[in-house]
This record gives structure tokens, sequence and C-alpha cells, in this order.
């Protein structure tokens, strides 16, 4: 489980043990059910990534709400992948790509509902670069109308590995992934993808 839900199950199970001593049974249940869902919620399961450093995978969990090239306009545009994060998903963030970061920034914004496509522009987003060995990608961390709050983890200058855990998306939000145009796109909208499992695309040969 991430440290960050701590606070939230401690704000739900300290009052179900009082309702319990008072014999407060319905309120205790609530209480109970609240805690075991924000359990659910912060859960952190272990990956089993992939090592090849020619595929970029999916930095989280959800569902592909767009998959389209960011300048139609352009042959060789980049495509831009965004995934919607319901609140049923693991919300923990992975490394696309190994590599070095170099950089991160924070942009503020508003608090459009993730699965929109304007959550992409007008949300409050962390967009961070990773460098690898073969490629270099930008995924952006986006904040929906309930995920308030965006935790990166690392910052510029730290190298992670493929899949690593980066950061943390509070309830529902948005990840978006662009990839470069030498890269082949193997999802497409309406998949689901698991965070740092998934292969969203493969370097071209």
């Amino acid at each position: 489980m991430a440290k960050e839900g701590i606070p939230f199950i401690a704000v739900f199970l300290i009052p179900a043990l009082g309702f319990l001593a008072l014999g407060w049974w319905v309120a205790a249940g609530l209480c109970l059910v609240l805690t075991a869902f924000m359990a659910f919620f912060f859960r952190d399961p272990a990956r089993d990534c992939p090592k090849d450093s020619r595929v970029v995978v999916s930095p989280a969990d959800g569902r592909v709400v767009a998959a389209a090239r960011v300048d139609e306009r352009i042959d060789n545009s980049p495509t831009q992948i965004s995934i919607f994060l319901s609140p049923l998903d693991v919300h923990i963030n992975r490394a696309p790509i190994g590599g070095d970061i170099v950089d991160v920034a924070y942009k503020p914004g508003a608090f459009h509902i993730a699965s929109r496509d304007i959550a992409s522009v007008e949300n409050e987003q962390n967009i961070v670069t990773i460098k690898g060995e073969e490629l270099t990608i930008v995924f952006r961390q986006i904040a929906g109308v309930l995920a308030r709050r965006i935790v990166l983890w690392k910052k510029k200058g730290d190298r992670v590995a493929m899949g690593e855990r980066v950061g943390l998306m509070k309830f529902s939000s948005r990840m978006d992934v662009i990839l470069p145009s030498e890269v082949e796109v193997l999802v497409h909208k309406g998949d689901r993808v698991i965070g740092g499992v998934s292969i969203l695309g493969r370097l071209r040969q």
C-alpha cells in the first residue's frame, strides 16, 4: 500500500473503532466500508515489467480514451496516448521507459473531468521528460475533478528503471504519454492497460 493512503485509512478506521466501542453498528459498518475502500484504492501491487529498451510501457492502469497524432496535418507527428484512471484503478504511476529524468514541469490549472480531451490542455499537471537509451518520452500526470493532488516522487536528474514507481494520483485522473513518430503505437482507444506491464508502443526497426 502507498504510504500516502495511511491518513485516508486512519480518518475512517479510528471513528469505526470508536463506534464499535459504543455499539453504534451502522455507523461503524459504514466507516469500515470506507476504510476498506481506501485500503483498496491505495494498493500498490508488484509488477513484472518488460526489460526491452525498445518498448514503452504504460505509466498507469486504466482505459485508453485517446490514441491520436498530436497534429494530424503532419505525417511524422508524435502520438498522444491518454489513459483515464477511474477510482477503482491502481493509482501508482510508473516510468514508461528507463533513463534519466531530464525535465520536470508543474503546470497549474483547472479540474475538468479527466476523461475529457480538454483535461490534457487545461487541467493541473506534472509534465515529465525521460531520456532513455533509444527514446525520449514525455508523460503528464493530470489531475481530474476528484483528483486534486498529483504526487511525483522523482525529480530532475534522477535515473529510473522501466516500470519503476515514480508517483501517485489521488482518485480519478488522467495520464498522457507522448510517443515520438519512430514508435509504432500498439494500443487503441478503448483498450485497458496495466501500469508497468502493458506495452503502448515499440521502436520501429
